[in-house]
């Protein structure tokens, strides 16, 4: 998502005067449009403030509150842990306010990929086959432990999960050519776009000027954005009345932007499908200083509407980190067979076991090695004083190697690292 440094500001409006003499006042704006009613002391982490009214409630108050709508948007920080952890509360109170009839919709998922969602949901995919089915590292690009606790609330619960992003392959070619000149197959996949908000515009413009855009014009960019927002709202609506989803509650989760102030994905959803619905978002108040260059050097407008209706505050978290990897940089074998250890890191798990340059790499455990995502899947899931067992092929000739996962602090390639070479964690 993108994050902002705002600065707000009284804006008042001019008086007129008559020429005769008389005098007549012009409106004056008071306050805050964004922050109506602001706290009367700094907010703390994990309080929640109803924006409309500057009130505090509490996480069961503001999740009774959006069970009584039909959709719920929650705009999130896609790489803070608090986020996601908000998003399955209020996931857990939806889907016990309404049992049975509850939806999740993700902005993290292409259309393409709802097929292996709906096998995820029903239960018939366990992770590392969802991961591989649904092209997760292909899609996005995000440790996937980061939305593990939402997904699988969805799984045991079997609630449907809807795919809501439009194709990469589409928001590249909107946003470098314009409707007319797509192909038509591009247009047939276009949702009704609605160029004119002056918001979302305002918003888009701000953004594109903290962006490396390489020679990409701003019409292009906005067009890109605003077909995303369309494709999610799109799919919404398509979901929701559907049969499958015509008595479902539907919980949007999109990063902040996609939803924040309403002019997004909300507008755009309403303006197919009238129902009531409420925004719920996060702001980060603790932020380490390693994390301070994640926000983007931008002037965003002031808008008048408030950015959601429960602002919900935040630390900026990370990952537990699990502090051990093997070490190595592989390649699938060109009979894809195994991997073929291409190089390794000096001091590493993997070199204190005894692999060597060139080993072919056949199995972990016991599962076969057939790509990259087996090795890093295998490797993510150890922990501090775990073992493993691989089998190898090295000069023709199998080979055991037992591996001791330590932590290791400082370790370096014995030779140039190929950028082409992921290193497994």
């Amino acid at each position: 998502m993108f994050r902002f440094f705002r600065l707000s500001y009284l804006a008042f409006v001019l008086c007129l005067f008559a020429a005769s003499g008389c005098s007549s006042v012009g409106k004056q704006l008071l306050g805050d449009p964004e922050n109506p009613y602001p706290l009367k002391s700094p907010p703390q982490i994990g309080q929640i403030v109803h924006l409309p009214t500057g009130t505090l409630v509490s996480p069961a108050q503001m999740q009774a509150m959006a069970g009584d709508v039909r959709i719920v948007y929650v705009g999130e920080t896609h790489d803070n842990p608090a986020s996601h952890r908000l998003e399955l509360q209020v996931l857990q109170a939806l889907a016990e306010r309404h049992p049975g009839s509850q939806a999740l919709g993700m902005e993290i998922f292409k259309r393409s990929q709802q097929p292996a969602l709906d096998r995820w949901s029903a239960g018939k995919l366990d992770e590392k086959a969802f991961l591989k089915e649904s092209r997760w590292f292909e899609n996005w690009n995000m440790d996937f432990a980061y939305y593990r606790d939402l997904l699988n609330f969805a799984r045991e619960r079997h609630i449907p999960v809807i795919a809501l992003d439009a194709e990469k392959d589409l928001v590249k070619a909107v946003r470098s050519k314009a409707p007319d000149q797509l192909t038509p197959p591009e247009q047939a996949q276009l949702p009704e776009l609605d160029l004119a908000d002056p918001y979302h515009r305002g918003l888009v413009t701000a953004t594109f000027g903290d962006h490396s855009h390489g020679g990409l014009q701003l019409d292009g960019f906005v067009r890109a954005q605003v077909m995303r927002d369309e494709t999610m709202a799109e799919s919404a609506v398509r979901y929701l009345t559907s049969p499958a989803g015509q008595d479902k509650h539907l919980l949007v989760v999109a990063g902040g932007d996609h939803v924040e102030n309403g002019f997004g994905i909300p507008r755009r959803v309403f303006r197919r499908f009238p129902a009531s619905y409420t925004i719920i978002g996060g702001k980060e108040i603790n932020i380490p200083p390693d994390k301070r260059d994640r926000f983007m050097n931008v002037t965003i407008p002031d808008f008048p509407m408030v950015p959601y209706d429960f602002l919900v505050y935040q630390a900026y978290e990370d990952l537990p980190e699990t502090g051990v990897r093997l070490g190595v940089m592989v390649e699938v074998a060109p009979a894809g067979r195994g991997l073929v250890l291409k190089n390794m890191l000096h001091g590493s798990n993997a070199e204190r076991a005894g692999l060597q340059k060139g080993d072919l790499l056949l199995s972990f455990d016991g599962e076969a090695l057939t790509e990259n995502l087996d090795l890093t899947y295998a490797v993510q899931r150890k922990r501090q004083g775990d073992h493993a067992v691989m089998q190898v092929e090295r000069q023709g000739k199998p080979v055991k190697v037992e591996v001791l996962f330590l932590t290791v602090q400082k370790d370096r390639p014995h030779d140039k690292q190929s950028p082409s070479s992921p290193i497994a964690k």
